[in-house]
């Protein structure tokens, strides 16, 4: 439990917040393609034709696949971005997925697939349901998916720490050599990489094997850069990187679907959305960046050089292996600022860092907290403990308890739910509103004479989500977080937006969420474990004879529902009512006669019920 929670802590400082989903990235990129001059156009249509020799069967025969759908067995160059960062981690390792990968065709399918049903979506609760359903095939998809992100911000702009800072001061903080990954400064490395692969592939001593596999590196390198430009057109990814994870990923989250007001360098405004909520003005406006890298790309293959000699490092023709996921900070490089402000300049400037005039931060739920919780339940059982009571009954129920636990709601999305927790306290039960005599007499009984009688016991609850079967998580944490973390972080991630076969993922409707949840939460009540044993009335076959037996009893309670009214979270505290619907069984046990004192020991039976709790979580998060 103790390992499985601490992969679970790491595991928050490594979340998924990428920018632009998928057919986003793809959307951008083909529409900047198409906004491209004739010239520019016949240049990457004549690199494409070069590179695709060899690779006919995975390569589209044109660099935007104008049959692109949900059954394509090609994939195209407007794709390559999508791919770049999100399901691949450098250009030599997108260049392989691309080309050998069979899973990378699925992911597309999914991509395609998503982009239709966001197309759909009217509500806001379509659009979770959407973008869910596609996290968890991505995931089934590509198993590193929601992990590969590592614990870095390459997908972010940088905060920016003084108002009157500069556009040159600012430019250099990003790309400078040690400063932290950041979505500009990635962008500017591999797009340097990528003109300079272009100016060695006019080498006139190379053979044209040579000179294919140096465009494709030039041409991935390029795609890889696209990526980011493109991402920092993101709202969430403009509002800075400060805080700690649950900031970072609650402030991605809203301001990529509330919007954020911008301006960029060049002192233009407009409103910007981010992942998933994408509108035509915010594919326009970010497209126009990627045109203008696109641009830079064809011009400099337009141009005639000087003599070029050939590379004689083999690593200099394969595509860019700097990996953005293993590493933190920029690596040493040489940029032309001239080249690289005709795309810049025209990039949002981030918001502020920590302080006086901060954009205000958002948090979701991740995390350790403390918390209080308190439920209300009515349950309908069918007779009592003796094996003759049959008749139809309910019983009351209020709980008081403490929670410890860790917050992981969210991790890919707002469907998922990751939380885990232990709950300790105190519950009261009610008389069933059955009687222990004969239910054919007309007796007007009470409280005294019920099948059971007002009880109290001691509270536990468990909460865990799990991979395959409840609690694979925990035995497989003391293996798999040390021989395969990465694999294990994958299992977790799964699980919390539920799980391998996922019918545990939560569905959102324009009243709230409702999730299955069997397996995932158990709780457990002790009554009759102090000094005094809980007693009741127990009559034999016909009713004709009573006893008094002690016992105590063991109740367990698996919910199987769950109803949540949408709500929000500020802050550092949360507050959530549910609705919980669950089955379960009272297990009586250590049964004694106590009267008559002659009477031989009385064997009790267990009772299966079904009830409903209305619970009140209270929650404060330590982080």
């Amino acid at each position: 439990m103790v390992r499985w929670l601490i992969c679970m802590v790491l595991l928050i400082f490594s979340l998924p917040s990428n920018a632009w989903v998928y057919p986003e990235h793809r959307q951008i990129a083909v529409l900047a393609i198409q906004q491209l001059s004739p010239e520019h156009r016949r240049v990457l249509e004549a690199i494409w034709t070069q590179i695709r020799i060899g690779h006919e069967n995975r390569l589209s025969v044109s660099i935007v696949d104008p049959r692109h759908g949900l059954d394509s067995e090609t994939l195209d160059l407007a794709s390559w971005p999508a791919i770049a960062g999100d399901h691949s981690c450098s250009p030599e390792q997108m260049v392989n997925i691309i080309l050998d990968s069979d899973w990378i065709l699925e992911v597309d399918h999914i991509a395609a697939r998503l982009s239709k049903d966001l197309a759909k979506a009217k509500r806001a609760d379509q659009t979770l349901n959407a973008i869910r359903n596609s996290d968890i095939r991505l995931q089934r998809a590509d198993m590193e998916y929601a992990t590969r992100a590592g614990s870095n911000n390459v997908h972010f702009l940088l905060a920016r720490t003084e108002v009157d800072k500069t556009v040159e001061d600012y430019f250099r903080e990003c790309l400078k050599e040690g400063a932290p990954l950041n979505a500009l400064g990635s962008y500017a490395y591999y797009h340097t990489k990528a003109l300079e692969r272009v100016v060695q592939s006019k080498a006139t001593n190379l053979s044209q094997e040579q000179r294919s596999a140096i465009l494709l590196a030039a041409l991935a390198n390029e795609a890889f850069a696209l990526h980011f430009i493109q991402d920092v057109y993101a709202a969430g990814h403009v509002a800075g990187t400060w805080g700690n994870a649950a900031q970072r990923k609650g402030t991605h989250d809203h301001y990529n679907e509330a919007g954020l007001e911008v301006e960029t360098w060049d002192n233009e405004r407009f409103v910007l959305t981010g992942d998933a909520y994408m509108r035509p003005v915010d594919a326009s406006v970010a497209a126009k960046a990627v045109q203008r890298s696109l641009e830079q790309f064809c011009t400099v293959m337009l141009q005639e050089t000087s003599e070029v000699a050939l590379p004689s490092d083999a690593q200099e023709i394969i595509p860019d292996t700097f990996d953005v996921c293993s590493n933190n900070e920029m690596p040493n490089m040489a940029f032309d600022m001239g080249l690289l402000n005709e795309v810049l300049m025209s990039t949002p400037m981030p918001g502020l860092s920590e302080g006086l005039g901060q954009l205000a931060r958002f948090r979701t739920e991740l995390g350790p907290f403390i918390g209080a919780s308190s439920s209300l339940e009515t349950a309908g059982l069918r007779g009592g403990f003796s094996p003759y009571q049959h008749e139809k009954a309910l019983i009351g129920s209020i709980e008081a308890n403490l929670i410890f636990g860790l917050g992981l709601d969210g991790v890919m999305n707002k469907a998922g739910d990751g939380l885990a927790f232990i709950q300790l306290g105190w519950r009261q039960d009610s008389p069933t509103t059955s009687q222990f005599v004969d239910p054919s007499l007309t007796y007007q009984g009470s409280s005294v004479t019920a099948t059971i009688p007002g009880r109290s016991a001691y509270n536990l609850r468990l909460r865990m989500p799990f991979w395959l079967i409840p609690g694979d998580l925990i035995l497989a944490a003391p293996f798999l977080s040390w021989m395969a973390p990465q694999t294990f972080q994958g299992m977790a991630v799964t699980a919390g937006n539920g799980g391998l076969i996922p019918w545990q993922s939560g569905i959102s409707t324009p009243i709230g969420r409702f999730q299955f949840v069997l397996g995932r939460e158990v709780g457990l009540s002790f009554y009759g474990i102090r000094r005094i044993r809980e007693s009741l009335v127990i009559p034999d076959r016909d009713f004709s004879q009573a006893f008094l037996v002690g016992y105590r009893s063991t109740k367990w309670d698996f919910p199987f529902l769950e109803y949540q009214p949408t709500r929000t979270f500020s802050n550092t505290q949360s507050a959530t009512l549910k609705l919980q619907f669950s089955m379960g069984v009272d297990i009586p046990h250590r049964e004694k006669t106590i009267a008559p004192e002659s009477a031989s020991r009385v064997e009790l039976s267990e009772i299966w019920y079904l009830g409903m709790r209305l619970v009140f979580h209270w929650r404060h998060y330590l982080n």
